[in-house]
């Protein structure tokens, strides 16, 4: 799209924005989240119901974040659906020719994009609004929405970027090039530190909960601490390296499933809270929260279970291989290193668990299993370290995205 196109779509999708309720929030401090911002963590909701997010909002909060299957919820309410055939309309008259693809891809960025500054204009907050997951490989379509998304909202967005080979690299031009990232699907400690020292993004996660239920929904252990394991860890990688001047990223907390994480997890960068965590940790009675990142927290494994066995001490262990990959892949991949030079890189340090070689049907498999990947299918792979269960987890959360983003494409498609 030539930029007097992109101009003329930026003023619409400001225009189409203000068109829909998002009143300002009232906003009141909260003794209990005061409490966790005072151990260092800075607060953000992990919802995109406006109306959910307002019955939490406190002083404290400052940012939400959107993804594909948060938006897919509220376009799905149908409030969105004059919309996509308008925006349709204009796409069509700005760009003559535009492909049935490239529509679709269009539409999700105006809905995105409506959706986040409705999400600014309510909250007066920053907001995380996520490419497009056909976008995931595609180094250079994920920096040109990017800077789409930063051209809309310069001082309010922050661009998500999903963890993959191409994901890194696009992650790192948007980067140098002025845009916030937040570089999203990570799992473990060893998989942030090559974002946080490659990258550089302002952003990395790790989705806990997920860990925790792969553990308990197999019965391999009760699932505790798990993903709070793979958070510290990661927490104190990068406290290290930002010790150094060698990163800026920060570490958000992602993924949590109860209230009892707030505490133990209290320090951490950030947390993003969906509102069930949020509503129970705040009808709690507030009480002083002590920072301990540093704490080793016991995982209990089920008999005859080791977490070798299922491949857990990935997520948690940082070693001097996974050091010196990250330094390699920061000073050796130049600005038109595709996936695969990361991904040649990674192999010759023999980081194949890191990077699998997932073939067709092994995709196949991971769609259809959802987030929570099946440990009877992958349990060989994992026991033997041929797959990372890291890499597991972030195939299985992208491919979940995916459906999700499948699902509002075919709503989007219905209508126009």
């Amino acid at each position: 799209m030539a930029k007097m196109q992109f101009d003329s779509m930026k003023e619409w999708i400001q225009e189409q924005s203000a068109r829909f309720p998002a009143p300002p929030v009232e906003v009141a401090s909260h003794a209990g989240w005061a409490a966790i911002r005072a151990t260092g963590t800075r607060l953000w909701l992990d919802t995109g119901d406006i109306e959910a997010a307002r019955s939490l909002w406190s002083a404290e909060f400052e940012a939400l974040t959107t993804n594909n299957t948060l938006l897919n919820a509220e376009v799905q309410k149908g409030q969105y659906d004059g919309l996509v055939r308008e925006a349709a309309a204009r796409l069509r008259e700005w760009s003559p020719g535009l492909s049935k693809d490239d529509l679709r891809l269009a539409i999700a960025f105006v809905l995105n994009a409506v959706h986040g500054l409705r999400l600014v204009r309510a909250f007066g907050a920053r907001v995380s609004v996520e490419l497009h997951t056909d976008l995931a490989n595609d180094i250079g379509r994920s920096v040109e929405y990017g800077h789409r998304y930063h051209a809309i909202s310069p001082d309010r967005f922050i661009v998500k970027v999903p963890l993959t080979p191409a994901g890194y690299l696009a992650a790192r031009r948007l980067v140098r090039e002025g845009v916030p990232v937040n570089f999203t699907l990570g799992f473990s400690a060893r998989q942030n530190l090559l974002a946080a020292v490659l990258a550089q993004p302002d952003y990395v996660n790790v989705f806990m909960g997920r860990l925790n239920a792969f553990v308990s929904d197999h019965k391999l252990g009760d699932g505790r601490n798990v993903g709070e394991q793979a958070t510290l860890a990661t927490q104190r990688e990068l406290r290290a390296w930002r010790e150094r001047g060698e990163t800026r990223s920060q570490l958000i907390g992602a993924s949590m499933r109860d209230a009892d994480q707030v505490v133990t997890l209290a320090g951490v960068d950030v947390f993003t809270l969906p509102p069930k965590v949020a509503a129970a940790y705040a009808a709690r009675s507030p009480a002083p929260v002590r920072a301990a990142l540093d704490a080793d927290l016991p995982v209990a494994w089920g008999e005859g279970v080791s977490e070798r066995a299922v491949g857990a001490h990935v997520l948690w262990e940082v070693t001097e291989r996974d050091r010196t990959l990250a330094r390699r892949a920061a000073a050796e991949l130049g600005e038109t290193a595709t996936a695969e030079d990361l991904l040649a890189l990674a192999r010759e340090e023999g980081f194949t668990d890191l990077f699998p070689e997932w073939r067709s049907e092994d995709w196949d498999v991971i769609r259809a299993e959802g987030k929570i990947p099946s440990w009877g299918r992958w349990r060989e792979a994992l026991g033997s370290g041929r797959i990372g269960l890291d890499a597991l987890m972030n195939a299985a959360g992208l491919m979940s995205f995916v459906e999700d983003q499948a699902a509002l494409d075919r709503r989007v498609l219905s209508l126009v």
